[in-house]
This record gives C-alpha cells, sequence and structure tokens, in this order.
C-alpha cells in the first residue's frame, strides 16, 4: 500500500470539543479515521495533543495536532509504501519518538491510524472487520447500553458513572439491541411516572437525580420488568463505578451523594452485597486504578463470581496488561483504541488478554463521533461485548447500526455471543 496523500483537520466530538480527523489515499482509494476523547481517564493512557490556547475552544482545540499530521507525517511518510496494518503504525510510532505518544499526539496518531485501517478495506475490497483480522467466522456482540449515567458524565447527584444492561438471552444481535431498546424506552416512562428527570447525559442515558446509587440498579431491574423480560434470565446488569474518580487519600469516597468515606475492603464488601441482590455479571473499575493490592484482593474474592474489568489500571496497554496477568489482576480488559493510540497495539492488547484466559470488553469513549470502528473491532476480535453508550444519540447508535448492517452482511457466518460472553455464566 503506497501512501499518496494525508489530511487531517480539525473537527467536532459528541460533547462539541475538537478532535482530529485524518484523511488517507492509498493505491488510489480515500478514507477518514477519527479520534474519539474521553473524559474520565486513567493516568497512562496515550496523551491527546491540545493546544492550551483560552482564546480557541477554551484550551481544547487540537491544531498543533492537525499540524503534526499536515506537515511532520506527510512529508516523512508520503510516497512510502506499507507492507501491513502493523507497519504503518510502527512508522508514526518511531516518528513520534515518545513512550506516550505526547510529541505527536494519541488524537493524531490514532486517527491516522483508522484511516490506514479504513483505506486499506476499501483498496482490498473488504469489510474494515476482515481487514483487522481475517478468519471464516465471527462473533457478534452483547450490546452493554448504558442507561443510567452519573459520576463524571453527568451533572446529577450519582456518584456511579455507567450503569449497563446487557441483554444477552436472544437469538441474534438485531434481536438483543431489540430487547435493549425496548428496556430503555421502559426506563425512560418510568423515570418520568416517577417525576424524575428523563434528559441525557455524554453517553445517551438518563441522568436524573436519584435518592441513591442503588435506586438507579432498582429502577433498572422495574424497568425489564416492564419490558415484558426477566432480569438476570433474559437481561442482566454491567456496571462501571469509575471508582478513580472516586479514589482521595487512599480511600474512596461518595464525592456526589452521601460524601462518605470507606476504604478498599469496605468498597470490596459493598460490591459483594450488591452482586448477591442485584444480577450484576460485569464489573468495570470496581476499585481505582493506583489500588493495585486492593485490586489482588478484589480479584481473589469476586473473580470467579463476575466478570471484573479494568479499564483505568491497564489503560489498553500491553505493559500493564502483563502486569495484571502475572499479579491476578481482574478477569477481563477493556479496551479502548485511543487509551494506547494505533490499532495494531489495540490489537496487540486483545490478543495478549485473549491468550491468557482474559475478556475483552470493546469500548467507546465519552466525547464520541461518527466513527464506527469499535464495531468493525469487536467482531474482528470476538470480544462478545461492547459498550457504545445508551440507545439514543447518533454517535452512539451508529455503531449498533454498523452491527445490524455486519450481522446481515455475514449471514450463517455470524453467532451471537448471548451470555457466553461474560465471566460468570448463568
Amino acid at each position: 500500500m503506497k501512501l499518496t496523500k494525508i489530511h487531517a483537520r480539525e473537527i467536532l466530538d459528541s460533547r462539541g470539543n475538537p478532535t482530529v480527523e485524518v484523511e488517507m489515499t492509498l493505491n488510489g482509494v480515500t478514507a477518514r479515521g477519527i479520534s474519539p476523547s474521553g473524559a474520565s481517564t486513567g493516568q497512562k493512557e496515550a496523551v491527546e495533543l491540545r493546544d492550551g490556547d483560552p482564546k480557541r475552544y477554551n484550551g481544547k482545540g487540537v491544531e498543533k495536532a492537525v499540524n503534526g499530521i499536515n506537515i511532520e507525517v506527510r512529508k516523512s511518510l508520503v510516497g512510502l509504501s506499507f507492507d501491513n496494518q502493523d507497519d504503518f503504525d510502527k512508522h508514526l510510532i518511531a516518528l513520534d519518538g515518545t513512550e506516550n505518544k505526547s510529541r505527536l499526539g494519541a488524537n493524531a496518531m490514532l486517527a491516522a491510524s483508522i484511516a490506514y485501517a479504513r483505506t486499506s478495506s476499501v483498496a482490498n475490497n473488504i469489510p474494515l472487520y476482515r481487514q483487522l483480522v481475517d478468519k471464516e467466522n465471527y462473533v457478534m456482540p452483547v450490546p452493554c447500553m448504558n442507561v443510567i449515567n452519573g459520576g463524571r458524565h453527568s451533572d446529577n447527584n450519582i456518584d456511579f458513572q455507567e450503569f449497563m444492561i446487557a441483554p444477552h438471552n436472544a437469538p441474534s444481535f438485531k434481536e438483543s439491541l431489540r430487547m435493549g431498546e425496548e428496556v430503555f424506552h421502559s426506563l425512560r416512562s418510568l423515570l418520568k411516572s416517577k417525576g424524575y428527570y428523563t434528559g441525557v447525559g455524554d453517553e445517551g442515558g438518563f441522568a436524573p437525580n436519584l435518592n441513591s446509587n442503588e435506586e438507579a440498579v432498582q429502577i433498572i431491574m422495574e424497568a425489564i420488568v416492564q419490558a415484558g423480560l426477566t432480569p438476570g434470565r433474559d437481561v442482566s446488569l454491567c456496571l462501571d463505578p469509575a471508582t478513580s474518580e472516586m479514589w482521595k487519600d487512599g480511600k474512596y469516597e461518595f464525592y456526589k451523594s452521601s460524601k462518605e468515606t470507606i476504604n478498599t475492603d469496605e468498597m470490596i464488601i459493598f460490591w459483594q452485597e450488591w452482586l448477591n441482590s442485584y444480577p450484576i455479571i460485569l464489573l468495570e473499575d470496581g476499585l481505582g486504578e493506583n489500588d493495585w493490592q486492593g485490586w489482588e484482593k478484589l480479584t481473589r474474592i469476586l473473580g470467579d463470581k463476575v466478570e471484573l474489568v479494568g479499564d483505568d489500571i491497564f489503560c489498553t496497554n500491553p505493559k500493564i496488561i502483563q502486569q495484571g496477568i502475572s499479579q491476578k489482576i481482574a478477569n477481563s480488559v477493556l479496551i479502548k483504541l485511543n487509551q494506547i493510540g494505533t490499532v495494531s497495539e489495540t490489537l496487540m492488547a486483545v490478543e495478549l488478554a485473549q491468550s491468557n484466559g482474559y475478556n475483552c470488553f470493546i469500548s467507546h469513549r465519552s466525547g464520541e463521533t461518527e466513527d464506527t470502528t469499535i464495531a468493525d473491532l469487536v467482531v474482528a476480535t470476538g470480544a462478545g461485548h461492547i459498550k457504545t453508550g445508551s440507545g439514543c444519540r447518533s454517535e452512539r447508535v451508529a455503531k449498533f447500526n454498523q452491527l445490524l448492517r455486519i450481522e446481515e452482511e455475514l449471514g450463517a457466518q455470524a453467532t451471537f455471543a448471548g451470555i457466553n460472553t461474560f465471566y460468570k455464566k448463568l
């Protein structure tokens, strides 16, 4: 694949903040890639390059990142031929020359990396998922839909960031999505009937002020029943409390509700009690990214009862994932392309996790775009579950719509993951 043209531009994400889009031409074929952005971020994530100019977008402009592509990357890489995705990404990484991609910016590098993958798939006349991983049969994921938003993703009084539903008892992705949407609309009706606000947060989930964090779980359970489904059998719960945001002076602070502070052991007991009370099959970031000893204990106690997903603690970084595997931390890894900054390193992280018996949970970011790459990524890797927001907002449902197209295209070559996705088998 010979690179003949590359051009970056500053565009907007779902929050109205700038992000980077890269347009690339390989062998006469052109396609684009766009980088998302997160609000709740791990400390070891690859670094976004922002301008810091308060006169433009409150300092969040990305003209520096754009210029890096349009000047330096263009000068260095245009005219070269690349063997594959890994070859292109290695050239990009070498050009940046930093451990955390801070010079060119992970936002610029990821947009270029995605653009290469997408352009290659068009040039080869194959779907993106097959360009990423070519195999005979593929697995369609369970859509883990974030129906109530809290934490840094909303202005309400809920400490925990994501309350998700997993509609797993279905014959296909299409039917699973239908079930999830019906629960989502039942939840809207319930919230309205109780006098709660039904506006949505950053990821399309409802963002009401509730009496407690636990009320969010209880009202979702009620919505599942109202939709004619059975909690635990048809639809189960997944949580991402984003506890790194709660970590303060070695303890966890319920910073939006009660202002109560508890230690690691008490937080583990808290999760044990919730797991015993509700059909929770996945717990992401149950402890903070700096609480490694706590994670070891959490995994010993709950690792055979629930899928324990590490997000902030791993940051999709193969080196850190390997450390977690060695220390027997978690049993699943959250996969976010922009945490590591290239497509090939993302695939490397997935391969490392899966080869060591860990699940992979493919994820969007709270600052999303119309780019649907993660829909193809979850199918390519067979990860079996994806979170890309709730049942509304076009940047969220764009991924669901792409998965509907993929399932239709694959036909008999696709199987739905269902409950077999999850570490805990019901």
